[in-house]
């Protein structure tokens, strides 16, 4: 879309405001909202101003001015707010050179875009995420001096089935592991999907399918169209965004958190991911799977830097909760065509254009622009070094014999020890400038004060160990 369609969008809705949209290290989109009045196309070329020092990880307040870049071709009509509202995603451009701020995860994503084209390897690279997330009725949480606390109330947890509810207790609930896939009244999420996804639709994110996941107490899934590295990225914020809001709206709450309770599955972002060039897809060959040697030494390179990554893919200490060998987590860095244990599965697809590679340790807290730019230059590298990944994994990797099982590496344990791996295995990251050392070090820093905010915060299961000992 043009900015002058823009302006013409503009008035046909008579937009009352224009929300500036952008995303910050952490993933977590923040905004900024104009009058109309206050709104030409000046803003396309020269900007909106802010606080770059408020934001994590970001500027120091020596250093704070930030200009929001609005994006034309990402305008949608906000279906949320009350007065007709505009959103326009931003890139962040730092004004003393023009160029995107290297701390900006968007800006980040459009870099690994150009190193792509610049290394000759390929042209475009396609990501596919399939983000999970629950449905809670309500949550309550507390952390305080003399304790801590959290409840999930859900009328779908296996938990619920001796509890009174207002209008009576239906019974009709999916089980522990038992959520994939009952017709409703088990599924009772149905509707509230099929809303998000008919917005989803209307903001101009392609859905493919809907369901409920294997999970208890209201784990879904929504399939959305892959697309190049930057506008999936987008587009996954638009439907994290969605989906939050349409669970308010019906009165429920949703969380992209990894593993909000004990018990059963936690939710993954399994992404999708392939080059193409002059479009051809580099990925289709004659061998295993129906792969190209191009895509086994991308594998490679996933595989081989995957403790690293998972300190982007897999950014908070809640996500090392799911990471836990033998409960069905994709933990162990192998790569296999229908083996769904392995970290790194190859989807059986009918033509060479949909061949593609799933990584499947990812979890949908990671942001998205940071998390495919990972993946993208982990792959690369495996293509530039020529680094094959061994022999694909043919046994159910939860269940190997213990000698077979110390032979297969898995991803980290904990978000510390991932940090420490990105600390140490970070030049794939910043060839071409597209990660630099000082967003690595900065990303370290912020994410070890969660680290240690965890780590000096007493866990009721700790008492349960240790009080009486």
């Amino acid at each position: 879309m043009s900015v002058a369609n823009v302006m013409k969008m503009v008035k046909e809705n008579d937009i009352k405001f224009v929300d500036f949209r952008f995303t910050d290290t952490r993933g977590k989109e923040q905004h900024v909202t104009v009058p109309v009045s206050h709104f030409d196309e000046s803003k396309f070329t020269e900007g909106h101003a802010f606080d770059g020092s408020s934001i994590a990880g970001w500027k120091g307040i020596q250093a704070s001015d930030m200009q929001l870049m609005p994006d034309a071709s990402t305008a949608n009509i906000d279906p949320f707010m009350d007065e007709p509202t505009l959103i326009l995603t931003c890139d962040v451009v730092d004004p003393t050179d023009g160029k995107g701020y290297e701390r900006d995860p968007r800006s980040l994503a459009k870099r690994a875009e150009a190193y792509l084209k610049s290394t000759g390897l390929g042209d475009t690279a396609y990501f596919g995420p399939e983000p999970e997330f629950f449905i809670f009725d309500s949550i309550q949480w507390d952390v305080a001096m003399n304790g801590s606390s959290v409840r999930i109330n859900s009328e779908e947890g296996a938990w619920a089935s001796g509890e009174k509810f207002e209008g009576g207790n239906t019974g009709h609930r999916p089980g522990v592991k038992g959520g994939y896939f009952p017709v409703p009244p088990v599924d009772s999420l149905h509707d509230i999907r099929s809303a998000m996804c008919m917005t989803l639709e209307a903001m101009g994110v392609p859905v493919e399918v809907h369901h409920h996941e294997v999970a208890t107490a209201g784990q879904c899934e929504i399939g959305t169209r892959f697309s190049t590295l930057t506008q999936r990225a987008d587009w996954t914020q638009i439907q994290k965004y969605v989906i939050l809001n349409t669970a308010h709206a019906y009165g429920k709450t949703a969380t992209f958190m990894p593993k909000p309770f004990a018990g059963d599955n936690g939710s993954g972002m399994h992404v999708h991911q392939s080059v193409w060039k002059d479009g051809k897809n580099l990925f289709a060959g004659n061998g295993y799977a129906g792969l190209s040697e191009f895509a086994l030494y991308y594998i490679g390179g996933i595989i081989k830097h995957a403790k690293a990554l998972n300190a982007i893919t897999n950014p908070g200490t809640n996500s090392y909760k799911r990471l836990v060998p033998h409960y069905e987590a994709p933990v162990k860095l192998a790569y296999s065509a229908k083996n769904r244990s392995a970290s790194i599965r190859i989807p059986f697809v009918h033509s060479d254009k949909g061949r593609r590679v799933e990584a499947r340790f990812p979890d949908p807290i990671a942001n998205p622009y940071l998390a495919f730019s990972a993946l993208l230059m982990a792959g690369l590298d495996g293509v530039q070094n020529k680094i094959h990944p061994g022999e694909p994994a043919t046994k159910d990797l939860y269940h190997l014999p213990p000698e077979e099982d110390a032979q297969i590496p898995t991803v980290c344990a904990s978000l510390e020890e991932a940090l420490s791996e990105l600390d140490k295995d970070r030049e794939f990251l910043t060839k071409g400038g597209v990660f630099t050392n000082d967003w690595i070090d900065a990303y370290i820093g912020l994410k070890m004060e969660e680290v240690n905010k965890v780590r000096m915060t007493p866990h009721p299961v700790e008492f349960g160990l240790y009080y009486s000992c």
